[in-house]
């Protein structure tokens, strides 16, 4: 091995070491406390409201676009749910603001408590799908901009789940000069088609968060160990619903524009977005039990992806589509900020 080699991997090992101590109990004393904002920014689109969560290091004054990121929900359950559900006091968003990032999430119209648009008052059946990938995709990028305008920063760092990785993919497509970084955790991709006619689709659904969907692909034997507080986490997923959450037996209502995307898109052989026009370092993370969004459909976007050193590929084992919720979750956090935070690591 050549000097300049062994300078680099020292240097590699050292900076994860740093890391390592940094993610474990050994620094719990150093832990910042953080400072927590709820905000009601206006969409692009008269009256419309979106919920926007801030998370910081309590003191923090400077704010740069290699330490800010917005997080971006799938279908069905808001932000609040997915990525600052505390689990043993800690969610993911406080994880990585604990870190030293200005983390936000928002939720786009129809959920969570941003503005429901009107057709979720009447019965689902009386509407068309609303909500649809275009619309959701204002509503982020009435996000991003509004974040960008209060921190004085140029860019960001997008992570997306589910839906949420479509979303964010196609605005970085036409926006990756706002882009720092972009985080595709579970990406969707193309699906077969249903071997049945699907049933219409109303404006909204209406119905509990299930484990035997959200957990399929892992081994019955394994899903209550994965996830034993299943039950308490949908409870609080429900209660993010003012309406639904009252009745007998409670649901969640979200809009089925995504699902109406799913047939006219995914399952017709037809990509919303072009992963060829991404061109911001990206990474790609998915649980090996995840049947919602499977191990092959990643590695179909991460190959579409332009080529470069800054492309990754990460695939966790014992994991389903809500690994970030399960008892395997560390594995990913650490996955995605070594990510993140890979230029301070080997600098």
């Amino acid at each position: 091995m050549s000097y300049r080699a062994q300078i680099v991997t020292l240097l590699t090992a050292a900076a994860l070491a740093t890391f390592a101590a940094l993610s474990s109990g050994r620094a719990a004393d150093q832990t910042p406390k953080l400072l927590t904002e709820h905000l009601m920014i206006d969409a692009v689109d008269p009256g419309i409201k979106l919920y926007v969560r801030n998370k910081r290091p309590e003191g923090m004054t400077q704010f740069t676009a290699q330490k800010t990121l917005l997080f971006v929900h799938g279908a069905t359950s808001p932000s609040e749910a997915i990525f600052d559900y505390p689990l043993e006091g800690l969610s993911w968003m406080d994880f990585i603001a604990q870190r030293g990032w200005d983390v936000y999430l928002v939720d786009v119209r129809g959920y969570g408590r941003s503005t429901r648009p009107p057709e979720m008052d009447q019965p689902a059946a009386s509407n068309s799908p609303i909500v649809t990938t275009d619309v959701a995709i204002r509503d982020v990028q009435s996000a991003i901009d509004f974040i960008l305008q209060r921190r004085g920063v140029s860019k960001l760092s997008l992570l997306g789940w589910s839906w949420g990785t479509v979303i964010i993919s196609a605005y970085t497509g036409d926006h990756n000069d706002k882009v720092d970084n972009l985080v595709l955790f579970a990406p969707v991709w193309l699906q077969p088609p249903p071997q049945t006619a699907a049933p219409p689709l109303g404006a909204y659904i209406a119905a509990p968060p299930l484990r035997a969907r959200l957990q399929a692909g892992a081994p019955d034997d394994r899903k209550n160990d994965l996830m034993p507080q299943f039950e308490t986490w949908a409870a609080a997923a429900i209660a993010t619903d003012p309406v639904g959450s009252k009745q007998a037996p409670p649901v969640l209502r979200s809009p089925s524009g995504v699902f109406q995307d799913t047939r006219n898109y995914w399952q017709a052989g037809k990509p919303y977005y072009d992963p060829a026009n991404i061109k911001v370092p990206t990474l790609v993370i998915v649980a090996e039990w995840d049947a919602l969004a499977p191990p092959d459909c990643a590695q179909a976007v991460f190959r579409k992806l332009p080529s470069g050193p800054d492309k990754r590929f990460v695939m966790l084992g014992e994991g389903t589509h809500i690994v970030m919720l399960e008892k395997n979750r560390i594995q990913l956090f650490h996955e995605v900020q070594l990510f993140l935070d890979r230029a301070r690591l080997t600098n």
